[in-house]
């Protein structure tokens, strides 16, 4: 059971994966592609917890707390450039 579940989270989250590469190559706009980035880190976050509650361990809580910091400030700070650049 615990195997299949891995399975389809492994699939639904390539298929994430792979459609935020997808808008972050293609974006129009800057803004688009920052938030192509910040939902391929956030589907990162997705998968390094359904790793760490697959395999029962909590040894990978740093590394979620850093990814997730690592997107809010890079998000933030690309969002404060982009407006500037429209003003």
């Amino acid at each position: 059971m615990i195997l299949l579940l891995a399975a389809v989270l492994t699939a639904l989250l390539s298929v994430t994966a792979l459609l935020a590469l997808i808008r972050l190559y293609r974006g129009p706009t800057l803004l688009d592609r920052v938030i192509a980035a910040d939902m391929l880190l956030a589907t990162m976050v997705g998968a390094v917890g359904a790793e760490a509650a697959v395999n029962r361990h909590a040894t990978t809580l740093p590394v979620l707390v850093v990814l997730s910091l690592l997107g809010f400030v890079g998000s933030v700070s690309l969002v404060r450039f982009a407006v500037r650049e429209r003003a």
